[in-house]
């Protein structure tokens, strides 16, 4: 690995600043992220992903713009909704997946607690929101008037009572973990280490762009990861068992993090792409096929068709996007 290259710090307006911490931080910082990332997935919940379909993420990012919160709070946000909302489902449902509460023969389970969270599920929402920009280092912070008047303007009559319970229920649900890594931490971190182990590259310029192909990522979700899967499968229908499977590499933070960076790469600077990818694959441990074929997915998202990817496949190893992903040491 590197010797020099640092996590960033914000000022309120001129957004990261790169090149301020010592090479050892970096490096634990870099190992910690990879072992929860590792933990994660090993955890991974059946239904991950569940909630961070288009439309919740939309509106997420669209609050988050109107309420001025930074980059890595509109992330958090999304995580916290997403992880908030499968625990409250597995609450809601015994071990077989059958609604708690509910006779033997009634509605399917989903349907069951679909009906019952529905009717909070803004509010829940809005709490994961203002929970988000409570753990932010970002000077905007939405407290609960501004969270009122927003709901109110959905035609929601809830109390400062109500929305100080939903926060406590969200807080509960997830036993006060709430300040989890997002992928923006991977995008930035691998950033610093890049520009310590000697690549020359248009830091503020790129992150920028992989702050907007992150956003894009995530809008984008089920096409992108639905392009990885039809080139690590080489067939375009997958089987049940097979997209299942596939849930892991959906959730691997690091995977999409490298993913960004590369496409970000071959699109501002494609004269350092191949040396971006050589490094990606040396501080990761992802293969350099891996890491073309997700910059792959996302750029034919982006154009809308084929690209020159076939051209470049037969050069870059032939192991598939599922590689675990083990830090080089």
């Amino acid at each position: 690995m590197g010797s020099q290259a640092p996590l960033e710090g914000r000022s309120r307006d001129s957004g990261p600043v790169f090149n301020g911490v010592a090479p050892e931080i970096i490096e634990d910082t870099l190992i910690h992220l990879a072992m929860e990332n590792e933990q994660y997935l090993r955890e991974l919940p059946e239904r991950a992903g569940y909630f961070k379909e288009t439309r919740i993420v939309e509106f997420i990012f669209l609050l988050s713009e109107k309420w001025h919160l930074d980059e890595s709070t509109r992330y958090q946000a999304v995580e916290l909704v997403e992880r908030f909302m499968i625990k409250q489902v597995e609450q809601m449902c015994d071990g077989r997946g059958n609604a708690k509460g509910r006779e033997q023969g009634q509605r399917s389970s989903w349907s069951s607690v679909r009906d019952q969270i529905i009717n909070t599920f803004v509010l829940r929402l809005v709490s994961c929101v203002q929970l988000a920009s409570k753990v932010s280092l970002h000077y905007s912070r939405v407290t609960s008037d501004t969270a009122l008047k927003f709901l109110q303007s959905l035609k929601y009559s809830y109390t400062k009572q109500e929305l100080l319970e939903s926060e406590l229920a969200v807080l509960n649900t997830l036993h006060f973990h709430i300040n989890v890594s997002t992928p923006l931490a991977y995008v930035e971190l691998l950033l610093e280490v890049l520009g310590y182990n000697g690549c020359l590259l248009p830091v503020k310029p790129l992150h920028q762009l992989c702050v907007q192909l992150l956003d894009f990522c995530y809008l984008t979700r089920e096409t992108i990861y639905g392009t990885l899967l039809k080139i690590a499968i080489e067939n375009s229908t997958p089987s049940k068992l097979q997209i299942a499977k596939f849930l892991t590499v959906k959730e691997d933070f690091m995977l999409l993090a490298v993913g960004v960076i590369s496409t970000g790469v071959f699109i501002l600077s494609p004269g350092h792409w191949e040396q971006v990818v050589e490094h990606l694959n040396c501080i990761t441990g992802i293969s350099p096929q891996s890491i073309l074929e997700f910059s792959y997915a996302v750029v034919r998202c982006i154009v809308g068709g084929s690209t020159t990817y076939e051209q470049h496949r037969g050069n870059c190893g032939t192991k598939s996007p599922e590689d675990r992903i083990l830090l080089h040491k």
